[in-house]
């Protein structure tokens, strides 16, 4: 089974991890990658860097803001495999403490 991870991020002083932080993720990824549950994790950039497109009935429309504007955002996300969604709440308590962020966990249907 493969999960989601969102790391959800607020606005106000949670958009870049510290250096404690960093070293924390390092690990967690270091763990999952040699349990072989690690697919990819990545962090994205801030939400002043989004473009949103709409082109739903040739509306052609493009504009400098994202979808959702709140306080709350996903600032990066990992997707794991995970034998059963014990295992995959269990990895998100983790990597929620090592990123010291919100995890939002959501499995991948396929």
């Amino acid at each position: 089974m493969r999960f989601l991870f969102s790391v959800i991020a607020n606005r106000d002083g949670e958009q870049f991890a510290e250096p404690d932080e960093m070293e924390a993720i390092d690990a967690f990824n270091d763990k999952i990658e040699a349990a072989g549950q690690r697919v990819t994790a990545v962090g994205i950039a801030g939400l002043d860097t989004a473009v949103l497109f709409d082109n739903r009935n040739d509306l052609n429309h493009i504009s400098q803001s994202p979808a959702i504007d709140s306080e709350m955002y996903m600032a990066g996300f990992w997707i794991i495999e995970a034998d059963d969604v014990t295992t995959a709440h269990a990895l998100a308590l983790e990597a929620s403490k090592a990123c010291n962020r919100l995890i939002e966990v959501r499995q991948i249907f396929h």
